[in-house]
């Protein structure tokens, strides 16, 4: 399915079903999330993920893990150059207001709060992301820097579910940083659920 940048969709997976997120124009973050379908208090955690894998990036064959520190996703097939985040939080109306952006603006927080209303499930705070396509630096003094994605038109991430799970995706709307380009544009992608 496509989605429209700015916007979210959501899918739920049984355990061993695969989605498929796509770059149809070129640079799109995505931030992903995922709860156990049975409980939403049990969810991705990107602390926990870092944690189990003792490396800032996941790559091919890697899981992701929950906050209970059990898989809930997988990596399973990367055709982009493999740079992702599991450092930052999802862009919420703070971030744009620090930003100098004054009013309502879409953001990936409120898509996923408004994804899980929409689903008949309230949170109380919002998890960190798995930013999928998201180019974070760190500087030599720990710094960190928001670069350019470098996904081009056509590469993919596979994840696969290891518990049946409610994923969530919002194609990041962030317009006033480098998070989706020097153009500050948002593009579509798609989500595709795999047989």
């Amino acid at each position: 399915m496509r989605l429209e940048g700015g916007h979210f969709t959501s899918v739920t997976l049984k355990a061993g079903e695969q989605v498929r997120i796509s770059s149809l124009e070129g640079p799109q973050v995505v931030d992903v999330w995922a709860f156990n379908q049975d409980d939403v208090s049990e969810f991705l955690s990107t602390e926990h993920t870092r944690s189990c894998l003792e490396k800032l990036i996941p790559a091919t064959g890697d899981t992701l893990y929950s906050n209970l520190r059990r898989p809930i996703l997988t990596l399973t097939e990367d055709t982009s150059p493999g740079i992702h985040d599991l450092l930052l939080s999802a862009c919420d109306p703070v971030r744009y207001q620090l930003l100098g952006h004054v009013g309502p603006h879409r953001n990936c927080a409120d898509n996923l709060r408004q994804a899980l209303s929409e689903l008949g499930h309230i949170i109380q705070s919002v998890p960190s992301p798995f930013n999928v396509f998201e180019n974070v630096c760190i500087g030599a003094d720990g710094s960190l820097s928001i670069e350019p994605p470098v996904v081009k038109a056509g590469d993919h991430v596979t994840l696969r579910a290891e518990l049946d799970a409610q994923v969530v995706f919002s194609a990041c709307p962030m317009d006033l940083a480098l998070t989706n380009g020097p153009d500050g544009a948002v593009r579509p992608v798609t989500i595709d659920v795999l047989n």
